[in-house]
């Protein structure tokens, strides 16, 4: 076969195959349009899952007629017209591929008001005129049929719930990084959620346990730094509620959700010393940072970044949650000094018969653990009546199961602790003190 140039339809299928995985990857390029016009509301109707229809409409600054037929042409943008702004890239779309794309493989409408026009326009994908349409200031884009002319993709998109659910999780993550900016959403006719704009922190935090969870907001750290020209903000979960997986890990660089390793590692790392093997950090948090000190132009899905001073950007992100998570005592999650070392079970010398002789033996052992480890015991034992919900963070001592946990009551209810790990703890704690007041102390061999 000879060398050719493919038809213009066959080249924006083929971008489409990298840009449009599944209805979730048009409704994100539609939401970053939206974005990207300034829009403060902004509406997304769902039916079948995606497969049937996508509606995004938003009141951003619109189209105006002329460019109509423009926007659905390829490599056809507003947002870059130089190399310097390739390199400096301060919206999320800028490649002008994601319209075309979405056009050509579903059944695609763009209707638009431009701020100041005296009418509105629509035009159809397959069309190459406008023609009048009512419509309010914004705009509105309709994908009906999605991979209707591509049955080989249209096969393997998953159910209607699983499709939908993959949305509602991408809508999520969007709402997360436009606190200012109403967004509502729909499938097949229902209202999932409807969000009102949150302008003040307390509206941020109502958002963000409406997406995440009110049990994420309750157990969340606020972080907000500023250092050689980067910022951090966001919420932090405490070590106390971690997760099986990462599921809970919402990260924005310059407003634009990225999935990066380094980050993932930076994070990991500020929880080292109180995160457990296999648990993952849940956080939600934006970095703000010089366009040019990162390239976003890195992937189709525009989810992976390059940051061109990758090390300072680590030690800032690991050093900053690092030092926010220092400032709470693990006994009361409030701010306060640096953690100190996990304090041992004590025995409580009020106990009831029954329960001084289930005792008995885990408080030869904890007694041993105090003889090691006297710092980390208190001198006396208050009366029950005046515990504090801070004090004894791990409780008194009741009994021991199976000689390696020890059963513990605090003012609070139950505790459950591995008597092992809670040494080794105590060990690490005390090694850290040794090392910060001492430095390492070495031993010539022998031999």
């Amino acid at each position: 076969m000879r060398i050719q140039i493919l038809p213009s339809h066959l080249i924006n299928q083929i971008a489409a195959g990298e840009v449009i995985e599944r209805p979730a990857s048009v409704v994100k390029e539609l939401l970053e349009n939206s974005l990207d016009a300034g829009a403060d509301s902004i509406e997304v109707d769902i039916e079948l899952g995606g497969l049937r229809r996508i509606r995004v409409r938003d009141n951003g600054c619109g189209i105006p007629q002329a460019e109509l037929p423009l926007a659905l042409s390829r490599h056809a943008t507003s947002k870059i017209a130089t190399l310097d702004d390739l390199e400096r890239i301060a919206s999320l779309g800028f490649r002008g591929e994601a319209l075309p794309s979405i056009a050509s493989v579903s059944r695609l409408r763009l209707s638009s008001t431009a701020a100041g026009a005296g009418s509105g326009w629509s035009v159809q994908a397959e069309e190459s005129e406008p023609v009048p349409a009512a419509h309010p200031v914004g705009t509105t884009v309709d994908v009906a049929d999605l991979f209707y002319n591509t049955p080989a993709r249209r096969k393997f998109m998953r159910t209607e719930t699983t499709e939908f659910k993959h949305i509602e999780q991408l809508v999520r993550r969007l709402a997360l990084s436009c606190f200012p900016v109403a967004l509502t959403l729909q499938h097949n006719q229902r209202t999932v959620f409807q969000l009102p704009p949150a302008l003040s922190r307390e509206d941020q935090e109502r958002r963000v346990a409406r997406l995440c969870g009110q049990t994420f907001m309750d157990h969340a750290l606020h972080v907000e730094h500023a250092a050689a020209g980067m910022v951090l903000r966001g919420w932090v979960a405490l070590p106390t509620f971690s997760r099986s997986q990462p599921d809970l890990q919402f990260f924005y660089v310059n407003h634009r959700m990225v999935r990066d390793k380094l980050v993932t590692h930076a994070v990991r790392q500020a929880y080292t010393d109180v995160l457990y093997q296999g648990r993952h950090p849940a956080f939600v948090l934006f970095l703000e940072m010089d366009p040019a000190a990162v390239d976003v132009n890195a992937h189709p899905t525009k989810y992976e970044v390059r940051f061109r001073d990758s090390r300072l950007v680590h030690d800032f992100l690991s050093r900053t949650l690092q030092e926010a998570l220092a400032q709470i005592r693990p006994a009361t999650g409030q701010s306060g000094s640096r953690p100190s070392p996990v304090p041992a079970l004590q025995t409580w010398s009020e106990r009831t018969p029954a329960q001084t002789g289930m005792a008995l033996d885990v408080q030869d052992q904890i007694a041993g653990y105090a003889a090691l480890h006297p710092q980390a015991a208190p001198a006396t034992i208050p009366p029950r009546e005046a515990w504090d919900a801070g004090d004894y963070p791990l409780g008194f001592a009741l009994a021991q199961l199976h000689g390696v946990y020890i059963l513990a009551q605090n003012v609070r209810g139950l505790v459950l602790v591995d008597m092992h790990a809670a040494h080794e703890r105590i060990t690490y704690e005390g090694l850290k003190s040794s090392h910060a007041a001492q430095g390492i102390r070495s031993q010539p061999l022998l031999v």
